[in-house]
């Protein structure tokens, strides 16, 4: 079965980091462009970043380039997703995503003071 599971979660302050880690099973990992999504209070789930699947090409919202790092170790069947200088507007549960899978649990994220 096709398994991703999100961690790295947690409260940080403003201009704080975290790196959130997305662990995939059930699938050729490294054949298959990854994404990571969010969901903040209110709002609809929007895509952040894409990574291929040799890490070639990646994307951003506009809203976390200069910010945040999408990454993936293929042989470790994990996606990684760095994020700086973190901001109020960041809070959201962040979920990571396969072309085909289903959505997981997330993995919350608040940054506050």
């Amino acid at each position: 079965q096709v398994q991703l599971v999100e961690s790295g979660g947690g409260l940080v302050q403003p201009g704080g980091s975290l790196r959130l880690s997305c662990a995939a099973s059930g699938f050729t990992f490294s054949s298959f462009v990854m994404y990571w999504y969010r969901q903040a209070p209110g709002k609809e789930r929007e895509l952040v970043a894409g990574i291929s699947s040799t890490s070639d090409v990646t994307n951003y919202v506009d809203s976390v380039k200069g910010r945040f790092t999408i990454s993936r170790d293929n042989a470790k069947h994990t996606m990684y997703l760095q994020m700086s200088n973190l901001k109020p507007e960041d809070t959201a549960v962040y979920y990571c995503k396969s072309p085909f899978a289903s959505w997981g649990q997330g993995t919350q994220v608040t940054v506050s003071s």
